[in-house]
């Protein structure tokens, strides 16, 4: 199977995507802090489990990339807060992008209490 496939990959490629529409409305003064900070580990969670994926043969090195997934995926959250913080989110889009990340954060965590599920041998 492909990374792509992974149900979590798929979740992760949609947050992404949905962050990088809504930071198109971010102010032009945020594009360098802010716009970039949230685009840059949304898109991290990603590269992180395609990475992951494909160390899955060493077990260490598959739960390693996973954890730098989740702790992107945490930062993406804490970008989030200060969006509405800010007045660049609304309520209701910062809700729904958290409720994402929850279920992502729970993917991930699955995947790395489980790695022989996901082709990794016991070491």
């Amino acid at each position: 199977m492909d990374f792509k496939e992974l149900i979590v990959y798929k979740k992760v490629f949609n947050l992404a995507m949905d962050v990088y529409e809504v930071s198109k409305s971010f102010p032009k003064e945020e594009k360098y802090s802010l716009t970039d900070q949230i685009r840059r580990s949304s898109r991290s969670v990603c590269a992180n489990i395609a990475e992951s994926y494909r160390k899955r043969l060493y077990i260490k090195n598959f739960i390693s990339k996973l954890t730098d997934s989740d702790a992107e995926n945490s930062e993406t959250t804490v970008w989030l807060d200060f969006a509405l913080e800010c007045n660049y989110l609304s309520k209701q889009n910062h809700s729904q992008m958290l409720q994402e990340s929850a279920e992502i954060g729970r993917l991930l965590n699955f995947m790395i209490q489980n790695p022989e599920k996901f082709g990794c041998k016991k070491e």
